[in-house]
């Protein structure tokens, strides 16, 4: 296990990164204002959920596979940035908010979470930003690699969800009065939808050295 100062040293630069919103974040305000706080933290858990997949990869070296394939990582890159963009077209196409009522518009808790697994499993920059990060971290002259990463990754999970779900509890609180009116459902979901298309475009020209 990496000494305490290393561990104090991860936690502040990962609480650095972690308040830079990205798609993860993204999608957790989205649903936050859309559909409420327990909204919002489904999809926490759901995007956490996947942080997992990431840790254990990078653990057991996957992620490393990755970063060395340039099919593999071209797979999973424009996975994702097809499932991002595939969100947007969504959110762009639907029904108008003052022809569908909120009510409908709601996403079962299973769906929400699996979104949120989703959004971050396929995000292949989640999965080389922890095989750059987590390993500056990790002494070899303290044992295996593996379980170090491990304690890194589970710090950074916890992290992740004490700042996703700020996120969600802030952006629940002010969006109530949104959520009420069915033109500022629909600006919510065209400008939602523009980021999603966004981050989509990001993701499919992401280089392998970014």
């Amino acid at each position: 296990m990496p000494p305490i100062p290393t561990l104090a040293l991860f936690a502040a630069a990962t609480l650095a990164l972690l308040l830079v919103p990205g798609p993860a974040v993204v999608y957790i305000v989205t649903r936050s204002v859309a559909q409420g706080r327990a909204a919002g933290l489904v999809s926490v858990l759901g995007v956490h959920a996947g942080s997992v997949v990431h840790v254990t990869a990078a653990a057991l070296g996957i992620s490393a596979l990755l970063a060395a394939s340039a099919t593999a990582f071209a797979i999973v890159k424009y996975l994702g940035a097809a499932y991002l963009v595939y969100l947007g077209i969504r959110k762009l196409i639907k029904r108008s908010a003052a022809e569908e009522p909120f009510e409908m518009r709601r996403a079962s808790r299973s769906r929400l979470f699996g979104e949120g697994f989703v959004v971050n499993v396929l995000n292949p920059k989640t999965a080389i930003f922890f095989l750059a990060f987590l390993p500056q971290f990790a002494d070899p002259s303290r044992g295996p690699l593996a379980p170090q990463i491990v304690v890194l990754g589970l710090i950074w999970i916890v992290l992740g969800m004490a700042s996703d779900g700020s996120y969600a509890l802030l952006s629940s609180a002010l969006a109530g009065r949104l959520r009420q009116s069915a033109r500022a459902r629909r600006r919510l979901d065209v400008g939602s939808g523009v980021v999603y298309l966004g981050l989509g475009a990001v993701a499919a020209l992401t280089s392998e050295s970014a």
